[in-house]
């Protein structure tokens, strides 16, 4: 019988965990009839390996619904390094599993993205109650059709081009933006989209200047004198995409330049004479307070979570398939990412708007 839990927060922050944690604690108080307890674990994986945790109570998560951020603190904890002993000795997996059950845990919710998705399995593996619940901006995680985070990503990146329009448009500008996106591009394509980009750059599509090009020539011919480019952090060209990503890095320092926002840009410059200026919204699109949908689903995320953990149902990730909450098996969704595929009816809309893509 499930009588203690445990819930950690892990990988980057985005608006929704908090609203994730009351549901999973506000349910389980329910579903057990108060008889449960419930230890928050501090900063993540980092917190079960090195014993950092406290008690949750209902005064905890009275009021964080639209709280942004995670009161119990995150931290990244690479996959890669988890079974690597490193200079102090220490014997992650083994660390946690002792703190696991130092904390006399009877299962352990595990809020991230991917890289949490595959220490959660790695636990699960190693014998541990484990459910696992999609966090991230990205919404790149595999057997989900959504992540809680994600929505509300989509409304701050498209207040930003919202903003770039106007300034754009009175200078007679070129602007490109840079959104968050290392290996997808679903925040850059939905928020491309819906803030009228003429041109969206993602990793899974590698761009063409030549195209980029000609397609702001274009508009410029029939009286557009601005544009808008929405490139993802992780967008490379076609060229670049003949080498390997070590070399792609090396090239790109030897430029002084890390992404692919400001090599556009500057290339669009010198090529084409327009005036050309780059934002970086940053962390901002992690940041602030869940939009009313995250609020819903991360609500409906730990609800179902909790149920599954009255139930003894462990190993599993929440997910949401075609509008219904459910679950996968960990083992069948850890270590797979959701990419974009260039079939995607989003990049058949995108398309059919008249966007660039490269």
């Amino acid at each position: 019988m499930v009588k203690r839990v445990g819930i950690l927060t892990s990988g980057g922050d985005c608006p929704g965990l908090n609203a994730t944690i009351r549901a999973i604690s506000k349910s389980l108080y329910r579903l057990f009839k108060n008889k449960i307890e419930i230890v928050g674990i501090l900063d993540g994986y980092h917190g079960l390996i090195h014993g950092k945790y406290r008690t949750i109570t209902e005064k905890d998560f009275a009021d964080i619904l639209t709280l942004g951020g995670t009161i119990l603190g995150t931290k990244r904890t690479p996959f890669k390094l988890m079974q690597v002993v490193e200079e102090d000795n220490i014997d992650k997996v083994s660390e946690m599993k002792k703190n696991y059950n130092k904390m006399k845990l009877d299962c352990l919710f595990c809020l991230g993205g991917n890289g949490t998705h595959k220490t959660a399995n790695l636990l699960s593996e190693e014998g541990l109650n484990i459910i696992a619940l999609p966090k991230t901006i990205d919404n790149d995680i595999w057997g989900t059709d959504i992540s809680f985070g994600f929505h509300t990503a989509v409304d701050i990146a498209t207040d930003s081009i919202d903003r770039a329009h106007t300034t754009a448009k009175s200078h007679k500008r070129i602007i490109v933006i840079e959104l968050m996106g290392n290996k997808s591009g679903w925040l850059t394509l939905y928020s491309g989209i819906s803030g009228g980009a003429d041109v969206i750059l993602i990793p899974e599509n590698p761009y063409d200047i030549n195209n980029i090009l000609s397609h702001l020539n274009k508009r410029f011919k029939n009286g557009k004198n601005y544009s808008i480019i929405v490139v993802a952090e992780g967008a490379y060209s076609i060229s670049e995409a003949k080498i390997k990503k070590k070399k792609r890095m090396e090239l790109r320092k030897e430029l002084g330049e890390k992404t692919a926002t400001n090599i556009i840009a500057k290339e669009i410059e010198k090529l084409t004479g327009f005036e050309t200026r780059t934002i970086v919204p940053g962390h901002i699109q992690r940041g602030g307070s869940p939009s009313a949908y995250d609020r819903i689903l991360a609500t409906q995320f730990g609800s179902y979570a909790a149920t599954l953990a009255k139930n003894e149902q462990f190993g599993l990730a929440v997910a949401m398939v075609n509008n219904k909450i459910t679950s996968n098996r960990l083992s069948d969704v850890a270590g797979k990412a959701k990419l974009i595929t260039l079939d995607c009816p989003m990049i058949t809309t995108a398309k059919q708007m008249g966007i660039c893509l490269g």
